[in-house]
Parts: C-alpha cells; sequence; structure tokens
C-alpha cells in the first residue's frame, strides 16, 4: 500500500518525466508510468532523426526505468486524436496564413485530456508530468506558475490546462534547475539518461522541415500556391513566392530575394496569397487580439487588468493592458513589440502566475 496513493506520470522516456516518476515513487507514491504513442516515423514522410520523444527508442527507455524501480508503465496510442487534432490543425493554420503552436495545443488539449481519461479507469486521482512549471491553488483557482528555472521554465505552454485539470496535476520538477534534475539521474545509477540530448523539433516533422512537411501532407494545395507575389509596404512587387504557408510573420532569413537591406516578413494574406515585406522596425506594433482566452486566475476576465505580455516561448514579456473586446482580448501593449505572428500564444503574467493565454489573431485592431 502507497503512502500517497496512486498517481498516473506521463513517461516521454527523457530525463525530465524520468526523474519526475522518480522522485513521486521515493516519496511513497504509487506510480503508474505512461508513454504516449502520438505518431509514426512512417507518417511524417521525412527523414528517421531520433528526436528524443515519441520513438521506439524512448518508449524503452522509459519502460526500462519503470521495471527498474518496480512500478507499473503502459503504453497509450492516442495517434487517431493526436493526427485530427495535431496534425490535422498544423496544417489548417498555415493554409490560413499562421503559424501554429502545435507544442501547446498537444499539451493542453490532447495529452492532458489523454491523462486524466486513462487516469479515471485506473482509479488514479492524480497525474503529474515533467514540465518546469508550478501549480499552486489560491482563493479556490488553481493556477500555472514559472518553474524556477528561467532557462527552461514551461508555464508559457500551459495557459490551456482547465481548472478540473489543473487540481488533479502535480509538477514535481517545477522547483529544480535542469542542472540538478540531470545530477539526480546521474545519482540515482541512470548516467545514460542524466546525458540524454532534448529535442527542440517538432516531434511530428523529425527533420525540422515544416515545408516539406506541408508539401508532402497537401501537395495539391500547396502547388496552387506557387508563384505568389512578395511586396514591400509600399506595394511595389518584390519578387515572386512558392506560396504563403511557408512564411511566417518575422522571418528573415529563405526569402528567396536579394535586396541591399535586410527585409523581414510583416504581413501575410492568404485571399491574395501575397507576402509583405518591409524593414525590421515595420514589425513593430502596438495592439493585438487575441482569440480563444482560456482564464486561470479568474472565469472571464472583467474590466482592465495589468498584465506582462508575452508573444513567443522564447519571449521576456512586455507590459500591457488586457480587456475583452467581445469574445475576444484586446492587448495594448505600453512599448511597441515586434513580430507578432498570428497563430501563435499570447500569454498573460502577472508576476511568476499565468493568468490566461489564448492565441493570436490575424486581424489587427486599428492602431
Amino acid at each position: 500500500m502507497s503512502r500517497h496513493g496512486k498517481v498516473l506520470v506521463a513517461m516521454s522516456g527523457g530525463v525530465d518525466s524520468s526523474v519526475t516518476a522518480m522522485l513521486l515513487h521515493d516519496e511513497g507514491y504509487e506510480v503508474i508510468g505512461v508513454t504516449m504513442k502520438t505518431w509514426d516515423y512512417a507518417q511524417s514522410g521525412g527523414g528517421k532523426r531520433v528526436t528524443g520523444c515519441c520513438d521506439l527508442d524512448s518508449i524503452n527507455d522509459a519502460r526500462e526505468l519503470a521495471v527498474s524501480r518496480g512500478f507499473h508503465h503502459l503504453i497509450l496510442d492516442i495517434r487517431e486524436e493526436f493526427g485530427e487534432a495535431i496534425i490535422g490543425n498544423f496544417v489548417d493554420e498555415y493554409l490560413a496564413g499562421r503559424t501554429p503552436n502545435p507544442c501547446v495545443l498537444c499539451n493542453t488539449f490532447i495529452k492532458w485530456e489523454a491523462l486524466l481519461k486513462r487516469a479515471d479507469m485506473l482509479d488514479c486521482p492524480l497525474i503529474a508530468t515533467g514540465h518546469y512549471a508550478r501549480v499552486r491553488e489560491q482563493d479556490g483557482r488553481h493556477i500555472v506558475s514559472k518553474g524556477l528555472d528561467p532557462a527552461k521554465d514551461q508555464s508559457y505552454v500551459l495557459w490551456g490546462v482547465g481548472q478540473e485539470s489543473l487540481s488533479r496535476t502535480m509538477l514535481p520538477i517545477g522547483g529544480f534547475h535542469k542542472t540538478e534534475i540531470r545530477e539526480l539521474a546521474r545519482k540515482s545509477g541512470f548516467e545514460a539518461l542524466a546525458n540524454k540530448s532534448e529535442s527542440y523539433e517538432i516531434c511530428f516533422i523529425p527533420d525540422n522541415d515544416y515545408r516539406g512537411f506541408l508539401k508532402r501532407r497537401e501537395p495539391e494545395a500547396t502547388a496552387e500556391l506557387a508563384h505568389g507575389r512578395l511586396v514591400s509596404t509600399s506595394g511595389e512587387v518584390l519578387g515572386e513566392h512558392d506560396g504563403y504557408p511557408f512564411f511566417t510573420v518575422g522571418q528573415r532569413k529563405g526569402l528567396g530575394i536579394a535586396t541591399g537591406e535586410p527585409l523581414y516578413v510583416t504581413d501575410i494574406d492568404p485571399a491574395t496569397n501575397t507576402v509583405t515585406l518591409g524593414a525590421k522596425e515595420e514589425l513593430e506594433r502596438t495592439r493585438m487580439y487575441v482569440r480563444r482566452p482560456n482564464f486561470q486566475r479568474f472565469d472571464r476576465l472583467e474590466g482592465e487588468l495589468e498584465a506582462v505580455v508575452k508573444i513567443r516561448y522564447k519571449d521576456r514579456g512586455t507590459p500591457a493592458t488586457i480587456v475583452m473586446d467581445g469574445e475576444r482580448v484586446l492587448v495594448d501593449f505600453h512599448a511597441a513589440v515586434s513580430g507578432i505572428a498570428p497563430g501563435q500564444s499570447a500569454v498573460f503574467y502577472d508576476g511568476d502566475d499565468v493568468i490566461g493565454g489564448g492565441f493570436i489573431d490575424r486581424e489587427r485592431p486599428d492602431a
């Protein structure tokens, strides 16, 4: 009989989720490890380079650790849900002229749901993951807070997790630095695990070539978009491109033309298959809309609120005023920000706490 009850731990085979399982097991929880199979290499049509998660070696690594520690390990096949919700959305977003956040969707709308469903089947009141973030309770609400290691903080990708899910979630490594996690694995006798490299690619695109993936996935649609126009912010035609889905706002490299000065993608118009290029300062914006918001501190934003807003994972954040405008959040930045890419996540912070977040809209409010 365990001292603390049962917990279902998501194990990718990497060092973070493995140490998460070990810590909970050592604390006296009855740990059940589960590795989610989300895709097959054959589905990607690309190379076979190992990405550090989702592949057969990683599944075996997770199973071996569970066996060595004496707790159960299961494999959960969610390829169908993943393909429809994550890969399908990824393709649709690029074809809509937006830059998707597949890892945010996967974390918040697929993995948590799949974990909780299986946890209920196994009578596990709790689930745990190896994210560098923390969950705390305030005034009856469960709020995600930044992880202790600023270089590894993953609170940005967890803005979409709902209250019921957070109330059952444990994030044991959120109070550690990455170096400490590797050292814990090493001291536990898992030297290879401690030295395991990390993956930064999208798991279903192991060669990191999303353009090639889109062409293989939607050959007719992408072929029809060839010979689009590259124009300047003044409307001058600068050249042709192979299709607007192959660009993202803020992009500088791979534009397909040579000019005497650096140019950046400042806008994408799917209706006309036009990509607009401009100088770096023309990327700056002071306002944006955020669609499909989810709030963790409260059910709905009432009135204006001051927050620090991050528009990408590695963004340091910019102070802003946020307010509901219909079903969207209107963000007024206190200083201009550069490279606001529609489709990416915008996350609202109060100190270390996540207030909420949503997806940056293509439509821009009048400045």
